[in-house]
């Protein structure tokens, strides 16, 4: 099974880029962030017609995620259940027979100052409270998605500059390694050791992808009977580098 991320920035300003990528990839699952369409305006149609199911969940120009896939799932839901905000814009999952997938788009956080820092933390917190509910690490899952954090020095082209970045800072780290710790592996850093992959690349940074300037946002985090089953992970830089591209790519990854 072939299992992708991307953070869309606008799913219907980047159609034309993940119609392409799927003809030519054809992964069983994509999942996208940052949609950034209200479900009244999300272009299922020409999805359908490339051969892709999509549930989604939007809100118009900010947020929304969605789950596309090659065959129905067998059951989807959106946002907390656990009596704080819901965030379903922020918040999909989806079972296709055993696998179980949860793509998040989460919170950046703004400044550290800020309270929408507070609640990214407390977001990660949440997220792990609802891994500890709903699976146990024997079953197939497999968390994905923009989760606006480097995990570690390698995954930031400047670490010490970004320390004290919503997006680097020891907090947001601590936290997201929290919620790793429920049992996932990042799967790309099976196959993939030492700085220089990115799957982020600033528009406002001139070149950014040819001077290797970027983050690692972007992740695919599978459980250990699914971690053990995954035969290659990489990030496709390709897209990034055409036109009008996201300022994210495609992190793909396959599962035997």
């Amino acid at each position: 099974m072939n299992i992708a991320t991307f953070n869309a920035n606008s799913i219907r300003s980047r159609l034309a880029t993940i119609l392409a990528w799927l003809d030519t990839r054809r992964p069983d699952v994509l999942c996208v962030q940052e949609t950034k369409a209200q479900d009244a305006d999300f272009p299922s149609a020409p999805l359908r017609a490339a051969g892709y199911h999509a549930v989604f969940r939007g809100m118009k120009a900010y947020n929304g995620v969605a789950i596309l896939s090659r065959h129905e799932p067998d059951e989807a839901w959106a946002g907390f259940d656990d009596g704080g905000p819901a965030d379903a814009f922020r918040l999909l999952g989806a079972r296709f027979g055993g696998l179980n997938i949860v793509n998040t788009y989460v919170p950046q956080g703004r400044e550290i100052t800020h309270e929408m820092f507070a609640y990214k933390l407390e977001w990660f917190a949440r997220l792990r409270r609802l891994f500890d509910a709903r699976w146990t690490t024997r079953e197939d899952v497999l968390w994905c998605g923009d989760l606006n954090v480097a995990r570690t020095a390698d995954d930031v082209h400047d670490a010490e500059q970004y320390l004290e970045h919503v997006c680097f800072h020891p907090a947001a780290r601590a936290a997201f390694e929290n919620a790793i710790a429920w049992g996932f592996t990042d799967v790309f850093r099976s196959f993939h050791t030492g700085p220089g992959h990115y799957s982020f690349f600033d528009y406002r940074t001139p070149n950014a992808v040819a001077r290797r300037i970027g983050w690692r946002l972007d992740y695919l985090l599978a459980s250990p009977p699914l971690a053990a089953r995954c035969r290659a992970c990489e990030i496709d830089v390709a897209p990034r580098r055409q036109p009008g591209a996201s300022d994210h790519t495609f992190v793909v990854a396959d599962f035997a």
